[in-house]
């Protein structure tokens, strides 16, 4: 391809992902993986370039634009190499009209901004995130992990963890085949490490789904104890088991629940648990540096629909813990509705129950948990609270 053609197809990709978005389709990354596989010819580092640009279009328009091409016109205003192939060569896109002009920048949807937590740094949110590892203790110890990955590097606070440079293809390593290490950003596993999950509890992941925190879980427990991994979603929830037989954590229990009906089916468990974990589904707001696009996704009406069922999913969860079992919640959201205040509302709601200090070397106290962001942490954005069930 040439370099021309490459922003053609870019723009190209665009339209779709920019449609995709409208209509609740495909994510980004799917769709260019669909793309490429139909068009065989293109070479690797063709499909970088492409990609790379349409990231870049992403990344920049912080409203969802009405065409791939007024995203890509975007990039070009502030790079003249970029508008230069806008040449109307063979394959190429048109050149740029006296006064087409292209998305506008920015980094947060405008009716979004206000309800961030206070502290965000929204302009880190569109960062390359690194691809961040942890050590599975069930099979290996970050020392022995170290001598597979030369490139890796320690997080500080979480001794399980190690850091690679973003796109690095982990899962053609054999630490990774092996099951010695998870891919698992470190957000993720702070999250995890505030559960004080110990060998011989009880414990529950409520909204599993694939079951990265499933695995993190299991390790800190040593295998020993019952853990149960719980969704709604069968096709997540069943994308755990081979992750669960690589990791070695075979004495995982999965149950699949009837959404709308799921204290029947977590009945069994009522009143037993000493952990239950909620990493309840949200906005996806700190997880922009992976997911841009997610932007283009999100609406008020949706972010109203999805405090509600957080607010749902915790007065169901909350049952489930024994007297001095502890329930924590976490999102991977940045807006106050999804975190500081959804807490709140919790403890409001149920009598007995106190919020518990996190002692954890990250992240700023914001409300009753913690607040973890791109721009302070170098994490993906996420909030969470430890909350007590009295005896």
């Amino acid at each position: 391809m040439t370099p021309s053609a490459r922003i053609q197809a870019a723009i190209d990709l665009l339209d779709a992902i920019i449609a995709s978005a409208r209509d609740g389709g495909p994510a980004a990354d799917t769709l260019i993986a669909r793309y490429f596989k139909e068009r065989r010819y293109a070479g690797s580092r063709d499909r970088r370039a492409v990609r790379d640009h349409v990231y870049d279009a992403i990344r920049r328009a912080a409203e969802r634009p009405e065409t791939g091409r007024e995203a890509m016109i975007g990039v070009a205003q502030e790079r003249p190499e970029i508008a230069a192939l806008f040449d109307g060569s063979v394959h190429a896109p048109l050149p740029i009209e006296p006064g087409e002009t292209g998305a506008e920048a920015g980094a947060v949807p405008g009716w979004l901004q206000p309800l961030l937590a206070a502290p965000v740094e929204q302009d880190a949110l569109l960062g390359r995130a690194p691809v961040d590892l942890r050590v599975n203790r069930l099979k290996a110890t970050p020392a022995d992990v170290a001598l597979l990955l030369a490139d890796a590097a320690p997080i500080a606070g979480l001794p399980d963890a190690l850091r690679l440079p973003e796109g690095s293809p982990i899962e053609q390593n054999e630490a990774w085949k092996a099951g010695r290490v998870e891919v698992q950003d470190a957000g993720s596993q702070w999250i995890a490490a505030a559960c004080g999950a110990q060998p011989g509890m009880t414990v529950v992941d409520l909204c599993a789904g694939a079951g990265g925190k499933t695995l993190a879980l299991a390790a800190a427990m040593a295998g020993q104890g019952r853990l149960l991994a719980a969704d709604t979603i069968r096709s997540r929830l069943a994308r755990l088991e081979p992750r669960a037989e690589r990791a070695g954590a075979t004495f995982i229990e999965t149950l699949l629940l009837d959404q709308a009906h799921e204290a029947r089916g977590l009945a069994p468990v009522q009143g037993q648990a000493d952990v239950v974990l909620v990493d309840a589904p949200c906005s996806g707001t700190g997880t922009w540096r992976r997911n841009p696009e997610a932007r283009w996704r999100l609406t008020q009406a949706r972010l109203d629909r999805l405090v509600a069922e957080q607010a749902r999913i915790l007065d169901f969860a909350a049952p489930l813990l024994a007297p001095d079992g502890v329930l924590v919640y976490a999102t991977c959201a940045l807006t106050d509705r999804e975190g500081r205040d959804q807490v709140d509302a919790f403890l409001s709601r149920h009598a007995g129950w106190t919020a518990e200090p996190i002692d954890l070397s990250v992240g700023r106290r914001h409300g009753e948990g913690l607040l973890l962001t791109p721009g302070h942490d170098g994490s993906d954005g996420f909030y969470f609270a430890r909350l007590k069930r009295g005896a």
